[in-house]
């Protein structure tokens, strides 16, 4: 019995439908696995990630909250938001730009003891540029230095 041409033509295009639709689920959960949430340190206190979620918290790097380890290469610091605090460990090297009383955003993992430890460090670079989950922080902030 011969395929008529109409019905070939059906035949093909649902299979083509059909591999469309599975490339983009498949790159759907490939890219799922691969995101990179973003924190301040008020929501990962309240809703804390798993501890192999790779993630991004942003906050203020409290002052006089910077140690350098021994190991001169090791530094621990603490991210708030005015709400929170998290302590973060970094070890490599820091942007020339990263200092205390500055904006950063560290990617890394929460570890199981509450410790936020980063695989790199983007420090804030220009003051007209801040991320909307930042603006409140920045501004509460400059009211903290403005009292003192």
């Amino acid at each position: 019995m011969a395929v008529r041409a109409k019905h070939q033509r059906l035949v093909l295009l649902g299979i083509a439908l059909v591999a469309l639709i599975g490339a983009g689920l498949l790159a759907t959960w490939a890219l799922r696995s691969q995101a990179s949430y973003f924190y301040v340190p008020a929501d990962m206190a309240a809703n804390p990630p798993e501890s192999d979620r790779a993630v991004r918290l942003g906050g203020m790097v409290e002052r006089g909250s910077m140690k350098n380890a021994a190991d001169g290469v090791t530094v621990n610091f603490i991210v708030s938001d005015g709400k929170a605090r998290i302590p973060v460990r970094f070890a490599g090297i820091r942007p020339a730009l990263f200092v205390e009383g500055s904006g950063v955003v560290a990617e890394g993992k929460l570890g199981r003891d509450g410790t936020f430890v980063a695989d790199n460090l983007l420090a804030k670079h220009d003051e007209k540029y801040v991320p909307r989950e930042m603006k409140d922080m920045q501004q509460a902030r400059k009211a903290i230095e403005n009292t003192k």
